[in-house]
């Protein structure tokens, strides 16, 4: 049976590596999840998302011949895409960690300047310069740093 991408298949985790799972599928053939496929949050460590034995739904993102690349997030429907959560069984020794241990990526907020109703553009166009000026004397200095500038030497 040939393989077509974007086909949806069940198969049986075989084996699980540092880099991914094995997965087999019908007709004899084996396929790859990456490390990066499995789930849609940070996967540091595979078993704690899948095991041997787990049969698991996933999408054939491509088929060569003696390389299948697979994806089980891929394979959920779209509702189920933002949650995926590990897969435990009772044997497990790493315990989810609670809610307020749980990593939470947040975007620092910008500083800005408090703009009233009442300033007009030039006001606002003032600040604006002065603020990105500000920006890219920091940023200037920054790259200077990494590229070594400063003073030289004859």
């Amino acid at each position: 049976m040939e393989l077509q991408v974007g086909s949806i298949l069940e198969g049986k985790v075989t084996g699980i590596t540092k880099f991914g799972a094995f997965v087999a599928l019908e007709g004899g053939k084996s396929g790859l999840v990456h490390i990066s496929e499995v789930a849609n949050t940070f996967v540091s460590d595979v078993n704690d998302f899948l095991q041997v034995g787990q049969t698991v739904t996933v999408m054939v993102l491509s088929a060569e011949p003696g390389k299948i690349n697979l994806s089980i997030k891929k394979a959920q429907p779209r509702e189920q895409r933002g949650g995926v959560r590990p897969a435990r069984s009772e044997g497990s020794s790493a315990a989810p960690r609670p809610a307020s241990q749980q990593r939470t990526f947040v975007r620092a907020p910008q500083q800005t300047h408090p703009q009233t109703a009442d300033q007009s553009f030039e006001d606002k166009l003032k600040q604006f310069l002065s603020s990105s000026e500000g920006k890219m004397a920091e940023l200037n200095r920054s790259i200077d740093g990494k590229r070594g500038g400063g003073r030289r030497r004859r």
